[in-house]
């Protein structure tokens, strides 16, 4: 589920637009419902910015609560671009080592395709793709979000108004630069296991 292949017609773009100029651009942290990743890094939190993307944040924090993220990893790293998450068949794949030395190759190659079964309809919004913004990922079709999401490691313009913006981090900005330095391999891939051991609502 690639974050940045898709493009929009200028149509679409332009509605979207329109609609999204009745949204609130700033985030107010009162009363944002929070969360908590624990990594194998260390622990991220992040404000859920239920105001401008009810269902993302809705259905996130239901998968949360059913264990959904447990155990997975971030399966893409690019430097100065995102990390990617949420794939539940990122769970297998690694060797015993952690490592891809002696990984299940079959098992890799589904990494990035997986997701809860339903998708999330877009919830397009003005908040800009920032250093910690977290956004979903989706397929073509803009309505195809379901758990996949990125952490977003620098200003992204060209993912405002194309992917849903839903939160941004409050703590561990040392956790996220650390998994963003990770060693990767072809497919941007992380040659040592980058885990999710925990998703939780705070």
């Amino acid at each position: 589920m690639a974050v940045a292949s898709e493009a929009l017609n200028r149509r679409s773009a332009a509605q979207l637009a329109t609609a999204a100029a009745f949204l609130p651009v700033a985030a107010n942290a009162d009363g944002y419902p929070s969360l908590s990743i624990m990594t194998t890094e260390g622990e991220m939190t992040f404000d859920l910015w239920d105001d401008v993307a009810p269902k993302h944040v809705e259905s996130f924090l239901k998968l949360a609560k059913q264990g959904f993220f447990d155990g997975g990893a971030f399966h893409r790293i690019i430097p100065g671009f995102v990390i990617q998450g949420g794939d539940p068949n990122a769970k297998l794949g690694y060797g015993p080592s952690g490592t891809l030395d002696g990984g299940d190759k079959s098992q890799i190659r589904k990494w990035g395709t997986g997701g809860p079964g339903y998708t999330v309809p877009a919830e397009f919004n003005p908040r800009p793709h920032e250093f910690g913004v977290l956004s979903m990922a989706r397929a073509n079709d803009p309505n195809s979000a379901g758990s996949q999401f990125f952490v977003c490691l620098g200003r992204l313009t060209s993912l405002d108004n194309k992917y849903t913006v839903f939160g941004k981090i409050t703590k561990g900005e040392d956790v996220l630069k650390r998994i963003a330095s990770a060693q990767t391999v072809a497919g941007d891939i992380p040659f040592k296991r980058q885990g999710i051991e925990r998703v939780d609502q705070l």
